[in-house]
């Protein structure tokens, strides 16, 4: 099994901390999960603009190709203005729809409102459930407080960071074991 951490965000270092601590955490419940980190910060992606996405190429292509490649995800971004940069909302737009279906994913937001931790809820997770991915439950917000010399000082959020590790591990191998595909047609 292989889990794809991505830092959705060009700016700040916050979300790729965010995402690396839980990736971490993941080795460490279970040494067999590959872990791979997607940084959009360290790409030059193409806007999608509707065409075929295997028609993109270079850093485009890669990106697509990595996130298709994975089996569950945790997925970090900022929060502007009470929503998710256009770096991440482009990745979800050049992603063939079919990529996430049937597949885990694990939501982390920073943000320096703490109410914007509604962002997951209003916007992410319905992005989640039409692309066909299972969300787990729970999910992290980190205030910008929390962090101190680009280091996570909130043993909560550490805690949480952990459980939502573990939650996205236990669901996928769920999934993977008992989820049978039915053809009802």
């Amino acid at each position: 099994m292989k889990i794809l951490g991505v830092s959705g965000t060009i700016t700040g270092s916050k979300t790729k901390i965010v995402v690396e601590r839980a990736l971490d955490y993941v080795k460490k419940i279970d040494q067999n999960i590959e872990v791979e980190l997607l940084d959009l910060k360290t790409y030059n992606l193409q806007f999608c603009d509707g065409r075929d996405p295997k028609s993109y190429t270079g850093d485009t292509k890669k990106v697509i190709d990595m996130v298709a490649g994975a089996d569950f995800y945790i997925i970090g971004t900022p929060v502007f203005h009470g929503t998710m940069p256009g770096t991440l909302k482009n990745l979800f737009d050049l992603i063939p729809v079919e990529t996430l279906k049937d597949k885990v994913i694990g939501f982390i937001a920073v943000g320096g409102n703490l109410k914007h931790y509604l962002m997951i809820e209003n916007q992410l997770k319905p992005i989640a459930g039409y692309l066909r991915a299972f969300v787990a439950p729970n999910y992290v917000f980190v205030h910008n407080d929390d962090f101190r010399n680009s280091k996570i000082i909130n043993e909560d959020i550490l805690t949480q960071i952990f459980n939502l590790s573990k939650e996205v591990i236990m669901l996928q191998k769920g999934i993977k074991t008992n989820f049978v595909k039915e053809n009802i047609y």
